[in-house]
C-alpha cells in the first residue's frame, strides 16, 4: 500500500490543469498511490474558508482521497470556527508557512499548532531552510502538537535529523522538487524510520520525483512499509475499511 501525505487538489496559477478530484485519482492511478491527503490549492494560495468548504465538496465520499484543512494563523478565528463545523472531513492539517507569512519559529505558529493539538490533528507544515529546526522547537514547546515537516526542509534536508532530535512530536516529509543524490538514504540512515512519511506535492509536482528518490534509497522492506504506509495510518489514525 501507499499512502500519499502531501498532496492538493484545485488548479494552479502556475500552469493549466483540471484542478478536479479525477485528476487526483488520475495521476493516484498512474502511480500506484492508493490513499493521497489533499489540501486544497485555493485555500492554501488564496482564500481558506472557501477553499476548505469546496475540498471537503470535492472529495466527498471518495476513499481514497482524505482531506487536510488549511489554517492560516493570521486567521485563527475564522480557521477554529470552521474547524469546529468540518471536523470530522479532515484527517489532518495544512499550514504553509511562506503563503501565510508566517514563520515556523514564530508566536502565530505556536498558536496555530495548538489549535491542531486541541483538535487532535496532525499538521503537515511547509518548511524550508532552516526553518525546520524552528518547526521543531515550536512543536516542542506546544503540548500535544504533532507536525510533519514538509519537504523535510528543502535545500536544508541535512539538518533533518537535527530537528527530531529536538522533539518526538515531528516527523518528517521528503518530497522535493531538486533530486539530490542520496538525500533519501542519507537522512534514514541517522533516524528512525518511522519518523518518515512519504508524499509527493501532487499535483504541483509529478510523483515521478518523489518515487525516483525513494527508488534511489534503497529502502529495506521494513523501511518501505512504514514509510509507505505504515507511519502515515499510524499518525492520521487512517480508516482503511
Amino acid at each position: 500500500m501507499i499512502v500519499d501525505v502531501h498532496g492538493h487538489l484545485g488548479p494552479w496559477f502556475f500552469f493549466p490543469s483540471e484542478g478536479t478530484a479525477a485528476e487526483n485519482l488520475r495521476v493516484m492511478d498512474a502511480y500506484g498511490i492508493d490513499i493521497q491527503l489533499v489540501s486544497s490549492v485555493e485555500a492554501v494560495t488564496y482564500d481558506p474558508v472557501a477553499g476548505n468548504a469546496a475540498l471537503a465538496e470535492a472529495i466527498g465520499d471518495e476513499p481514497r482521497l482524505r482531506g487536510l484543512f488549511v489554517i492560516d494563523p493570521r486567521d485563527l478565528a475564522a480557521a477554529e470556527q470552521q474547524l469546529d463545523e468540518l471536523r470530522g472531513l479532515f484527517v489532518g492539517v495544512k499550514i504553509h508557512t511562506h503563503y501565510s507569512a508566517t514563520p515556523a519559529g514564530s508566536p502565530a505558529m505556536a498558536d496555530a499548532l495548538r489549535l491542531c493539538a486541541d483538535a487532535d490533528l496532525p499538521a503537515l507544515v511547509h518548511t524550508w531552510g532552516t526553518e525546520i529546526l524552528d518547526l521543531a522547537d515550536t512543536v516542542a514547546s506546544v503540548p500535544g502538537a504533532r507536525a510533519i515537516a514538509g519537504h523535510m526542509g528543502g535545500p536544508a534536508w541535512r539538518l533533518a535529523p537535527e530537528a527530531l532530535t529536538r522533539t518526538d512530536r515531528l516527523w518528517l516529509e521528503p518530497c522535493y522538487s531538486r533530486p539530490d543524490a542520496g538525500r533519501v538514504r542519507w537522512v534514514l540512515d541517522r533516524i528512525d524510520p518511522q519518523r518518515m512519511l512519504f508524499g509527493t506535492d501532487s499535483t504541483l509536482i509529478d510523483p515521478a520525483l518523489a518515487f525516483g528518490a525513494i527508488r534511489a534509497a534503497h529502502l529495506s522492506a521494513e523501511e518501505e512499509r512504514l514509510v509507505m504506509s505504515a507511519n502515515a495510518i499510524d499518525l492520521f489514525d487512517l480508516d482503511l475499511s
